[in-house]
């Protein structure tokens, strides 16, 4: 079990994120929503341990994660919202060395790199460096790796960048079939549709505060909203967005 006990992060005392609670048990994937600036990238790097927080604590299994810091890493898979990889690599070499990293026998990493390359359709280009990759592609590489080593919580920071509409429905397929496995999935994104599909339950960020917490079918009801777009629209954006659209629209023509 993945918690998040009131969690707070500061930078020279400004709050990023204030006093956020979480809760995900295996077989459960929690979507993480906000507006630029809210929070998410903050609250992903303490959940991975990149970050650790101000107060409160990131605790796995009962256990503060900073108390077992690189056995906890062991467990996570995370694909970041930047895809930063090593360019000059081809994508067999940057797979095996995620894989010599995560310490995994060799005949086990070899026959899991070599699937993933032929189900992403990656294999005719496994010899090519990364540089070459376009941007879809260098995400699926980031998935793979972030696969490779059956990890128990899988951390997602807006996974469907440069995703073609063929692997996002495939993405979507992955990320049930993990939480069927008893996996637990934080989904951070701004494709609100990808997330209401995914996920049960979702916190929404807004200004370094959490703004909901719950069900995406209790905050519907909660907002009175027909989907997560319309509920998400009720509690983290300021103003009318149909009239702020009008009026960046109006800007050129006076």
């Amino acid at each position: 079990m993945l918690e998040l006990v009131d969690v707070s992060k500061l930078y020279r005392g400004i709050a990023a994120v204030r006093r956020l609670t979480l809760t995900a048990t295996p077989g459960q994937a929690v979507g993480l929503l906000g507006p630029n600036g809210s929070g998410k990238s903050t609250t992903v790097r303490m959940i991975v341990g990149l970050l650790t927080p101000s107060r409160g604590s990131v605790r796995w299994q009962g256990v503060d994660i900073h108390r077992q810091l690189i056995d906890y890493q062991g467990l996570v898979g995370y694909v970041p919202e930047e895809p930063r990889l090593y360019q000059h690599l081809t994508a067999t070499e940057y797979l095996e060395l995620v894989g010599g990293l995560r310490d995994l026998p060799r005949p086990t990493m070899v026959r899991r790199i070599n699937r993933y390359l032929e189900l992403f359709d990656l294999d005719t280009d496994r010899h090519a460096p990364l540089s070459s990759f376009s941007k879809g592609m260098r995400q699926k590489v980031l998935i793979s790796a972030a696969l490779l080593h059956d990890p128990a919580l899988i951390v997602l920071d807006e996974p469907n960048s440069g995703l073609d509409v063929a692997s996002t429905l495939v993405l979507r397929s992955l990320i049930e079939t993990l939480r069927a496995k008893g996996k637990i999935v934080i989904y951070s994104s701004h494709v609100l549709e990808a997330v209401e599909k995914v996920c049960e339950d979702v916190i929404i960020l807004h200004k370094s505060h959490v703004v909901a917490s719950n069900s995406i079918s209790g905050l519907r009801a909660m907002t009175r909203s027909g989907s997560l777009e319309e509920a998400f629209t009720t509690v983290a954006i300021d103003g009318d967005v149909a009239q702020l659209g009008r009026e960046l629209a109006d800007v050129a023509a006076r």
